[in-house]
């Protein structure tokens, strides 16, 4: 995997590693399946800052003038690109970020689809809206004008998904961006990223910086910075907040983490429940934000269920994302620490009294890497002291917890300090009512998982798993502003009969 720089002024620049203009730091990927195997070294140049501000400052001032129909054609053109390098794309995900390869070729076939939601779905959104005769002899008229030169910080387990859904809403709203990857799956991005700039736009559209939180850093203080869209942990969203906080002119859109619950009720399907809560607990080795984590199950329903789950997660194949010979369910966690704190949340919850029905620990396979098994725990009751029960695991993990009525579940759905995806699965409607009514989350879905989100709908969350700027369909809103317009008809003369307290 060859890294080609960053990406400014309508070119990459290599970043030296000798000399006397050397680079600041350099980051070095190991494989995640296969820590023996290095994927690529990343020069990190903290001066190419100021470079990519001046071009996306540049982009800007010639995209957000060009029309509609060309912006619409040019990320056409994209869509054409990320088609023809799906299978590359899905591979670099897979060995970067270890999802299995089935699961990689969903993501990288999702770019190509959202170009054709955000200029169906999304576009019709910022829409100039027109009110005739608002007024006496006057129209109105809402204009829905870009914010600026708009920085992407995109996350590592949809290394390419998630941004570019908002990559592809700036930039159809007039913005330029710059993109900054995590710094665990820079060569994914960097291949969505090629296909952007093969697709044509204008120079200083598009720039790309690779490198670590510095860098973000460094770019958050720029005041023509104007839109910031970040994908990752609460921690640093909350660093982000308190950087940008004091600028007035700053958009900003975060979208956090998660202790997602499932209510499992007394009528449930528990064929069809236990097939979605499978892939909600596990899917990408349980690193996602809407990952079920807390699953509440009702009294009459506990000794089959957990019974079944248990059976079902011990079935799980783990092994290398590329292995297509047994076909992995799960690959790896990210890197090392994640899987030593997931190796910590184990001794927690049995430090702090959970049952420990599944053990989650180290795997060894015919590579080195970070794999490990899934782990259920079951707690009799919700406990406001455990931290376990409280905290985002970003692992493979599931707590099943009892209850009798519905109140008593929707309570504990509520304990957490996250409220980004619920799931209720129950085939009376009053019941599934009650819970989209009383729970705190952004997105409460019915006999579905909490990992199933469609693009076409808002996606975000409330208390610590965002700040009202949910993305999908809805990012767009996050990329202009709106002007309001009273326009007076052309023939109509206001006469000075009509002002007050004039002398004759």
């Amino acid at each position: 995997m060859q890294l080609k720089g960053n990406y400014f002024h309508g070119e990459f620049h290599q970043v030296e590693t000798n000399g006397t203009n050397r680079a600041d730091k350099i980051i070095v990927r190991e494989c995640p399946a296969d820590t023996e195997k290095t994927l690529w070294e990343c020069p990190v140049e903290y001066r190419h800052v100021d470079a990519i501000i001046e071009s996306a400052n540049e982009g800007f001032k010639v995209w957000r003038k060009t029309p509609l129909e060309k912006r619409i054609e040019i990320l056409r053109r994209y869509k054409e690109m990320v088609i023809a390098k799906k299978e590359e794309i899905a591979t670099a995900i897979a060995l970067e970020a270890g999802k299995p390869l089935w699961e990689a070729r969903t993501e990288a076939g999702a770019l190509a689809s959202k170009v054709d939601v955000t200029i169906s779905d999304s576009l019709p959104r910022i829409n100039t809206k027109n009110y005739p005769e608002i007024m006496a002899h006057t129209e109105g008229n809402v204009i829905y004008k870009p914010i600026g030169p708009s920085l992407i910080i995109g996350p590592f387990n949809f290394p390419c998904h998630l941004a570019n859904g908002q990559i592809l809403s700036c930039l159809i709203a007039g913005n330029s961006i710059i993109f900054k990857p995590s710094e665990k799956t820079c060569y994914s991005a960097q291949l969505m990223f090629e296909c952007l700039v093969e697709a044509g736009f204008p120079k200083g559209v598009l720039n790309l910086i690779q490198g670590d939180g510095e860098i973000a850093r460094r770019i958050l203080k720029e005041k023509n910075i104007k839109g910031v869209f970040f994908t990752g942990s609460k921690e640093v969203g909350l660093k982000i907040v308190e950087q940008t906080h004091k600028d007035l002119g700053k958009q900003v859109s975060l979208e956090l983490g998660g202790k997602n619950p499932t209510i499992i009720h007394s009528d449930a399907d528990i064929e069809h429940a236990l097939v979605e809560l499978l892939k909600a607990s596990f899917l990408t080795t349980g690193q996602r934000c809407t990952s079920t984590a807390i699953t509440l199950i009702h009294d009459s329903l506990k000794d089959e269920f957990i019974s079944r789950f248990h059976d079902l997660a011990k079935r799980i194949i783990v092994d290398h994302p590329l292995n297509e010979e047994v076909k992995p369910f799960m690959g790896p966690l990210i890197d090392q620490r994640s899987l030593d704190q997931y190796l910590l949340f184990q001794g927690m919850a049995k430090r702090e009294g959970l049952e420990e029905i599944m053990r989650g620990k180290q795997l060894e396979r015919d590579t080195k890497g970070y794999f490990v098994s899934p782990s259920i725990h079951f707690a009799e009751k919700w406990d406001d002291n455990s931290h376990f029960l409280a905290s985002e695991i970003f692992g493979p993990n599931n707590t099943f917890i009892p209850y009798t009525d519905i109140e008593e579940a929707i309570e504990m759905a509520n304990k957490t300090e996250y409220g980004l995806a619920s799931s209720v699965f129950t085939k009376d409607d009053s019941i599934f009512e009650k819970c989209l009514i009383d729970i705190d989350a952004g997105l409460c879905n019915r006999n579905r998982s909490t990992v199933g989100a469609s693009a076409k709908l808002p996606f975000g969350g409330v208390k610590n798993s965002g700040n009202y700027h949910p993305a999908a369909v809805t990012t767009i809103d996050s990329c202009v502003y709106q002007l309001a317009s009273l326009e007076v008809d052309n023939d109509f003369t206001e006469t000075l009969d009509s002002v007050p307290g004039l002398m004759d």
